[in-house]
């Protein structure tokens, strides 16, 4: 279970989610399986750029780091991407000229920032992308411009692959985020 929202900033972000935010510009997407997630964040590597902060949000098992995975590939990053749950933090660094991953779990901390201070996610922030599982409600103060990554799943005995997600994009940076390049996975009058 997602730790409690509690922080302004959460409520903020709550409320980028339903599209009340100022500024907040949602594109709604359907992800049909693990290989279309994993092909929606080589995508997304695509647009994301050194300075960018994501922030995945869903319930266990939703697709996160299979999209993180996604991510890694289309950024060119040296190691397999995998949960960071254990070590809280792995760094990715490009193979090229690129920038690297930094891809933090943080559901196993319960506090906002302050917690998470010694990642040192601030100073990782400016040469790299920054993804960061279950970070609703402790990561918000690291950039005004953000990505929140919903992804919504069937919950309960079902093995169904699909899922919805939701691109909620905060700030200047997102400003032009736009369903249209999101094909095959946007959906239509969403």
């Amino acid at each position: 279970m997602e730790a409690p929202h509690n922080s302004p900033a959460a409520e903020v972000a709550e409320g980028a989610a339903q599209g009340t935010a100022p500024g907040a510009v949602t594109v709604n997407l359907a992800v049909e399986s693990p290989e279309q997630m994993q092909a929606l964040g080589r995508r997304l590597a695509g647009v994301l750029r050194p300075g960018d902060l994501v922030m995945l949000t869903g319930e266990l098992g939703a697709g996160k780091t299979t999209l993180t995975r996604g991510l890694g590939e289309g950024l060119g990053v040296r190691g397999a991407v995998t949960s960071p749950t254990f070590v809280i933090a792995r760094v990715h660094p490009p193979l090229g000229d690129g920038a690297a991953l930094v891809h933090v779990d943080a559901y196993r901390l319960g506090g906002g920032l302050d917690e998470m201070e010694d990642l040192d996610l601030d100073v990782s922030l400016p040469e790299s992308v920054v993804v960061v599982e279950w970070g609703d409600g402790k990561v918000e103060e690291l950039a005004d411009d953000r990505l929140r990554v919903l992804i919504h799943r069937a919950v309960g005995d079902t093995d169904d692959e699909r899922r919805a997600v939701t691109l909620v994009g905060l700030g200047e940076r997102w400003a032009g985020l736009g369903a249209e390049s999101w094909a095959p996975w946007a959906v239509a009058g969403a």
